[in-house]
């Protein structure tokens, strides 16, 4: 007998000795994280986490750090499906360590607009880019047996009143587009989805039946369970009806005891509820939770060592956007003095905003990966893009108290945070909890007027020296708690302080029962510094004296973050002015931009080299150190095109509760192709140090799909090197249908030694040559495929039939 009917005998007898009660109990979150446990079938608790880049965990982040990997876009950028099995590898690995069995990921959404606060998150612009990424993502989680939910099904493109707002998309561009990664995903064996909180054609997600049971359960013939976004489902009948498995968290389920009664009124058939719960026992039988049954895999793959996976998929993901006249690679032999320009340089932005957070156990700045790679670096901040004042490092600790001041917890912080969603610290129960204090000493450097902030929601006390300098509300009782946990605001307050003298500080947040579960509170510091205006000028004059300028920009938490959208393209800050005024003073000057997705660069024709590093994880000092010295090649490729304005990106705000899909299948280089505008970085666009000939193009028959694409190229370059051979298919000859002018059917990397000759083998399938048309239709005909470094460099073309 396979594992997989070893697995269904287990589930079914498991299910036969429930009574309706517990069948019912076993569909809703007991806590934040975690369903509860049935000792009485030997079901144990199935415990979730966030992801994507790693592994929150139920425990409190800082004593249980997380590795964090680069962004998804930056996975994505790498063009590697064995590499984002890799990185699911690690990160099932991390859920293992954790005692974890559900990953929250990966989030397949598309980039529908740059202006997305979660672009960072997702994959690609490109339904097949992302279908063949998240695959091997996935696949490589659930190697380690350790579940995945794809989310987020489907529509949530976009953050703005993303709880309430109606997408609207006709069943083609739904299909060819938004659907079509979950589709790959769930064919590559996902055992989870994740329902979004937004509205799709009148219908809120959790309660959607038409595209839960009728697209992903009945017609994709999918096993899984589907669980809500915390806190998305809102009613106990139409949910339970219209597809949904599991709710989560406690707080706030609208199921239990109400669906237990629908049950037994008849409104919810007990067929139905079976159903769910069959769902529920059979992930708890692949991921080890339900006894009797055989675990998936019986034995977890070779361990892996998180740093290098990180520093790997880094250096894979850098895009090279503009190299002019071979600035990169440095040769650091010929270097004497190297300036190192941006507040982002010393604090690196490894990983953006909201539930893709964790804490890793280090971060390594690109001014700790240089000062450690060459020998005479020059730092200097320039600008700063930081809305609020970094968090004090340095001895800190946070302490947890009851009503009673009776010490329940307490912990060395790597820096002045705390955060937590949900879960304590071990131990804690939430309702003794009455403070949370953060406390340290502070020993200027400097004498002068420093700066303290808050950053956070609640009711603080602020203390210097044990005098009181602020006490009060920052956030009124009523705030959303959802709002404010993804974007707190800060208080200043200026503090005269002596050079040498040592003064203690503490920041103490009352917890409220309310608030217990969303705790997100910083305090920041600031010595006295320079103006902006001198922190420019300062940044020239060691640029201009430079033999090389490395000027590092992006963006920041309060930018991109799950829970609200981009307002701008723009770089924060006086970022743009310092790029301009560097360039001005030193010709050779590398713009490194740390962003997770797009951003305007008005500077771009300026500099001659610009190295796309999107958020590059716990190691991204020494990645942009390995490929900006050449000891790696940047092998990124964009999997999603850069605009020049803000002008150029879709709307993302809803018109009266309604955010209507207008361009259909039309987004990303597939619509850039129907215009009079250019990207300023087209879609599939990167360099590399090395030069490469393609030499031929042609088409084999292949049994399983419409054909293979047999490309050979040359690497012509003195390196070895790495290309992305990019194959795309072009509309049918003389057809009336409105299709893209070309859209991608298969990619492959390769990597050559200097004057080597290689052969990428593409497999085209037959979903490249058909579109929805109240079913998938082969569209029958002449169409052109191209081999291509970009979308729009592609210098190799030949023809098929269909």
């Amino acid at each position: 007998m396979s594992g997989d009917a070893e697995r269904e005998e287990a589930v079914e007898r498991a299910l036969a000795r429930l009574g309706v009660e517990d069948k019912v109990r076993l569909l809703s979150g007991q806590d934040f994280w975690t369903l509860p446990a049935l000792p009485q079938i030997g079901l144990a608790s199935l415990v979730m986490s966030d992801g994507p880049v790693g592994v929150r965990g139920t425990g409190w982040a800082p004593d249980d750090p997380s590795v964090a990997l680069p962004s998804p876009t930056a996975l994505a950028a790498t063009w590697d499906v064995a590499l984002a099995r890799t990185a699911g590898r690690m990160l099932g690995q991390e859920c293992r360590r954790k005692g974890v069995h559900v990953l929250l990921a990966p989030t397949v959404n598309l980039h529908r607009s740059p202006l997305g606060g979660r672009h960072f998150e997702c994959f690609s612009e490109d339904p097949f880019l992302t279908g063949e990424i998240g695959a091997g993502y996935v696949t490589g989680v659930q190697e380690q047996g350790v579940g995945t939910t794809v989310k987020h099904f489907v529509g949530n493109d976009s953050e703005t009143d993303r709880m309430t707002v109606d997408v609207r998309a006709g069943e083609r561009t739904l299909r060819e587009l938004y659907l079509a990664p979950f589709a790959r995903i769930t064919a590559a064996g996902a055992w989870g989805a994740m329902a979004a909180y937004n509205t799709v054609n009148g219908l809120t997600m959790t309660e959607h039946g038409p595209l839960q049971n009728d697209v992903l359960k009945r017609e994709w013939d999918w096993d899984g369970v589907i669980v809500s976004d915390w806190t998305a489902a809102r009613s106990t009948v139409p949910s339970a009806l219209g597809g949904l498995d599991v709710v989560m968290p406690a707080v706030g389920d609208p199921w239990g005891p109400a669906l237990l009664a629908a049950v037994r009124s008849g409104e919810v058939p007990e067929k139905v509820l079976d159903d769910k719960v069959r769902r529920v026992l059979r992930l708890a039988a692949r991921v080890g939770a339900l006894d009797g049954a055989v675990t998936v895999p019986p034995l977890p793959p070779p361990r892996l060592d998180g740093s290098e996976v990180a520093r790997e998929i880094a250096t894979r993901s850098f895009v090279l956007a503009r190299n002019e006249q071979d600035l990169l690679p440095l040769d650091a032999g010929s270097l004497r003095t190297v300036a190192l320009l941006g507040a982002l340089a010393a604090d690196a932005r490894v990983l953006g905003g909201g539930s893709a957070q964790v804490f890793p156990p280090h971060v390594i700045s690109p001014r700790d990966g240089l000062t450690a790679a060459l020998p005479a670096v020059v730092f200097a901040p320039g600008a700063d893009p930081r809305p609020h004042l970094p968090a004090a490092v340095g001895g800190y600790t946070a302490t947890l108290r009851s009503a009673g001041f009776r010490v329940l917890y307490a912990t060395p912080l790597p820096y002045a945070t705390v955060r937590w969603m949900g879960s304590l610290p071990s131990g804690v129960d939430p309702g003794e909890l009455s403070t949370v204090e953060i406390s340290g000493r502070i020993t200027p450097a400097v004498s002068g007027v420093h700066e303290l902030s808050i950053i956070g929601f609640g009711q603080f006390v602020l203390r210097i020296a044990g005098d009181v300098i602020f006490e009060g509300e920052i956030y009124a009782d009523d705030a959303d708690p959802d709002t404010v946990f993804h974007e707190p605001v800060e208080r200043r307050f200026p503090v005269p302080l002596t050079l040498g003298d040592p003064v203690d500080v503490s920041l103490t947040l009352e917890v409220r029962p309310a608030s217990a579960g969303f705790v997100n509170v910083s305090l920041g510091y600031a010595a006295p510094g320079p103006s902006a205006d001198d922190l420019l000028d300062q940044a020239v004059a060691v640029a201009r004296d430079a033999d090389v300028a490395v000027v590092v920009v992006g963006t920041t938490e309060e930018v991109e973050s799950e829970g609200f959208d981009r307002t701008t393209l723009a770089l924060p800050g006086r970022q743009d002015e310092l790029v301009f005024r560097v360039a001005a003073a030193n010709p050779r000057t590398v713009v490194v931009v740390n962003a997770g997705s797009p951003v305007l660069m008005p500077w771009a024709e300026e500099v001659p080299s610009i190295l796309l590093t999107w958020f590059p994880g716990q190691e991204a000092g020494a990645a942009l150190a390995d490929v900006l010295l050449g000891r790696a090649e940047p092998g990124g490729r964009l999997p999603t095109t850069w605009p020049r304005r803000d002008e150029d990106a879709l709307p993302t705000t809803p018109v009266d509760g309604v955010l209507s899909y207008d361009e259909g299948v039309f987004i990303g280089y597939r619509a850039w192709q129907r215009g009079t505008a250019t990207p300023l970085f087209p879609f599939g666009h990167g360099l590399g140090y090395t030069t490469w000939s393609y030499e031929s193009l042609t088409i084999e028959p292949d049994p399983a799909h419409a054909g293979t694409a047999v490309v050979r190229l040359r690497n012509t370059g003195a390196r070895p090197g790495r290309e992305v051979v990019q194959i795309y298919a072009g509309a049918v000859v003389g057809t009336t249908i409105d299709r893209p002018l070309r859209w991608l059917a298969g990619f492959a990397p390769v990597t050559a030694a200097p004057g080597e000759t290689v052969e990428a083998r593409i497999p085209l399938p037959e979903r490249a040559f058909q579109i929805w048309d109240d079913g998938w239709q082969a569209v029958p005909g002449t169409y052109r495929i191209e081999a291509a470094r970009s979308v729009e460099d592609r210098p190799l073309s030949t023809e098929i039939r269909i």
